[in-house]
């Protein structure tokens, strides 16, 4: 099923042109129904989140999924659709600044409840000027137009943080969960980490690091392992990890990563969203996945909002379920297979 978003570029397909490069899209089918609808195209894709990756591995279809990507080729078209970070945008736009021309034809789209709606006032911030050109399915189709080469990169920012006893430098970029700051949640989770010295460790949805990176200070013989759906995130975790002369296997994964096969502690602040909707489909598949890649005698814990329904969840797939800590709104949870 295609997103509201993506029905708006099939919606005005006839503004594309020639080559174009689709930036950041949802994970649907967008790449097939381009390819069927309008087969003169020549179809890339630049996306930094995993799941989308494997919806554009299509024959046919170019993928960059670097976060500065090496593009060879300017396009004729193209189409963004807006990010939920506003911040991302001009990251996004910086990087793409090559491989648009003076003749490049440029797009952005999304959801009204997205926040769309201030694209003009923010494109104004930036230097550019954006006109709405259509609006169905509750979501807007505008031109973005001007000069583009006065963008200026966006560098990764960091800041320092006292948590769980530790003094750590943080790196952050656009996009990644709470850009540039230690959220409420994450930090109740840091001081009530488990007590584990060895084994391996992956911190899941790893974001800027910080948890897996608290985690291999404390106790520096675990293997650490770091994984997230978006690779900016992966990219700020590697550079949180070297700050700090940390090391760990940095992965870019939909879901808990392929390897290692078993883990003897699973932490993490889950993500429960699915671009702006709620979505505990997210999170249920990542506690079932959680329980079988286990040891026999691991822990999985999280934090999550206390409005959340994930004690039945958890108690779904793991024998003993606890509660750790509550404040300001969190809850951290212990799951375990033990009797």
């Amino acid at each position: 099923m295609l997103a509201t978003a993506s029905q708006l570029v099939l919606r005005n397909i006839k503004d594309l042109r020639s080559k174009v490069l689709i930036v950041e899209p949802m994970a649907d089918s967008l790449a097939a129904e381009i390819l069927h609808v309008a087969p003169e195209l020549t179809l890339s894709c630049y996306s930094t989140d995993a799941a989308v990756a494997a919806c554009w591995s299509h024959l046919g279809v170019t993928l960059h999924t670097e976060v500065s990507p090496n593009f060879t080729t300017a396009f004729d078209t193209v189409v963004i659709f807006y990010p939920k970070s506003k911040e991302q945008l001009a990251f996004t736009l910086a990087q793409l600044k090559s491989v648009i021309s003076s003749s490049t034809d440029v797009f952005v789209t999304g959801d009204n409840k997205g926040g769309i709606k201030s694209l003009s006032s923010h494109a104004q911030k930036l230097g550019l000027n954006a006109n709405k050109l259509d609006n169905a399915k509750h979501c807007l189709w505008f031109s973005l137009h001007g000069d583009f080469q006065q963008l200026t990169a966006t560098k990764a920012l960091s800041f320092t943080i006292n948590a769980a006893g530790e003094t750590l430098t943080l790196y952050s970029l656009p996009g990644v969960f709470n850009h540039g700051k230690l959220d409420v949640g994450t930090a109740l989770l840091l001081d009530n980490l488990p007590n584990i010295t060895e084994g391996k460790v992956l911190d899941f949805a790893c974001g800027c690091g910080v948890i897996g990176a608290v985690l291999k200070r404390k106790h520096p013989k675990i293997e650490l392992f770091s994984s997230d759906i978006s690779s900016l995130a992966v990219s700020a975790t590697q550079m949180t990890l070297a700050a700090n002369n940390l090391s760990a296997q940095v992965i870019a994964a939909d879901g808990l990563p392929d390897n290692p096969k078993q883990f003897d502690c699973i932490i993490s602040n889950p993500p429960f969203h699915t671009g702006i909707k709620t979505d505990y489909s997210i999170v249920e598949t990542f506690i079932a996945q959680s329980a079988v890649r286990l040891s026999n005698n691991g822990s999985l814990t999280i934090v999550a909002n206390s409005h959340l329904a994930y004690m039945e969840l958890l108690q779904q797939s793991f024998k003993q379920v606890s509660i750790k800590a509550k404040a300001n709104g969190f809850i951290i949870y212990r799951a375990s297979q033990k009797n």
